[in-house]
């Protein structure tokens, strides 16, 4: 009877643990994240200290806090081909959230996108014009109010005391252009200000990389005076530095924080940079998706992102570095850019975002030099 009753208590301890663990089953499931995120690089590395890393440091941190799924994927070259390449090897292994950062994914986000109508791209800075003719239904594209940056920076640099400023654009594409027109707009808000006789030499190199032409047209502007360019457009900026480093000149910085680049070859060569907000809006866009299970409302956009406080300055999706890497002083503190923010947010301060026509201006010269190529 002894021996009748253990194997029945046996059979009993058996039976509860199969029961429970068939109960927790379902909730073990349900618990296992719905989405793994996968970034794609451009061409360059996720040590660029611009635009990949950027990205790459934004996913992984707000996948490691969810405790979801992520890895980066780097095309063997600077081809549409082998980015499609990556795209499909993410999508292979199981990612489900494809995230790319830069305009040079545009053909590939056509190629690959309708094929695989169950993944969810994200874009960073690809243009609806970049993305013409492509099937936008499950895809999402974030470009940046770079006027707003641009504003920002030509403020910054007059407030500081630089009265002879310069402009080098790459490639006279929109973004480009609003960078330039911005930054215009906003040494002419503080010249006005302070009442100083601003000069502007304004070109564009008709390419996005610095060569011994550009680099030659620059030794004669900082020759001539010219104090602090703004060089906006890939790696064009090298010319300008080379330029800068020769007489100690000054430049500003574009996309990203570039003073952590560019002053470690030159220091103190980085007045400001005109910022997009790239980490800050990918952490935001995976939110939406994950936790607020808002991609309906993504989905088939190219959305243009600005300003979202006035106060919260690191929430912006465009600005300029509030730490070290602007050349922060008594005449222009951390304090008078908060405010010169709140007031574009409040809309106390216009700025146009035109290409079209080269803003108006009441205080600064403008000397519009077309191309050096």
């Amino acid at each position: 009877m002894k021996k009748i009753f253990t194997v029945l208590l046996v059979l009993a301890i058996a039976f509860s643990a199969f029961a429970q663990a068939t109960s927790e089953a379902p909730a073990a499931a349900a618990a296992a994240p719905k989405y793994a995120v996968a970034m794609v690089t451009d061409y360059g590395d996720i040590t660029d200290e611009s635009f990949n890393q950027t990205t790459y440091e934004a996913c992984k941190a707000y996948c490691e806090a969810h405790g979801m799924k992520f890895n980066y994927f780097k095309p063997q070259g600077d081809s549409t081909a082998e980015r499609v390449a990556m795209m499909e090897k993410a999508i292979d292994e199981g990612f489900n959230i494809i995230v790319m950062p830069g305009y040079a994914f545009a053909d590939a986000i056509k190629e690959c996108a309708p094929q695989n109508k169950d993944v969810k791209f994200v874009a960073l800075d690809v243009s609806e014009y970049d993305l013409t003719g492509a099937d936008m239904s499950n895809v999402y594209s974030m470009v940046y109010q770079e006027e707003l940056a641009g504003f920002m920076a030509g403020y910054a640099a007059v407030k500081l005391g630089y009265t002879k400023l310069g402009y080098l654009g790459g490639m006279a594409v929109p973004a480009v252009v609003r960078y330039g027109y911005g930054f215009v707009q906003g040494a002419d808000k503080a010249a006005a200000e302070l009442k100083a006789d601003v000069q502007i030499n304004y070109v564009y190199g008709n390419q996005f990389f610095g060569d011994a032409d550009i680099t030659a047209y620059m030794d004669t502007w900082y020759a001539k005076g010219t104090q602090v360019v703004f060089a906006c457009g890939g790696g064009i900026y090298s010319s300008a530095t080379e330029a800068a480093a020769k007489v100690g000149g000054k430049v500003i910085g574009v996309d990203v924080d570039q003073s952590l680049t560019i002053n470690k070859n030159y220091p103190n060569m980085t007045v400001t940079s005109a910022m997009k907000g790239l980490y800050a809006s990918t952490i935001a866009t995976l939110k939406a998706i994950v936790e607020d299970d808002a991609w309906n409302t993504l989905v088939g956009k190219v959305a243009n992102l600005g300003l979202v406080s006035a106060t919260d300055l690191d929430a912006n999706f465009v600005g300029i570095p509030t730490g070290d890497g602007t050349q922060w002083s008594d005449s222009f503190t951390k304090a008078d850019y908060a405010a010169l923010v709140a007031d574009i947010f409040n809309g106390k301060i216009v700025v146009s975002a035109d290409t079209t026509v080269e803003p108006a201006v009441s205080a600064v010269k403008v000397q519009y030099l077309g191309n050096i190529k």
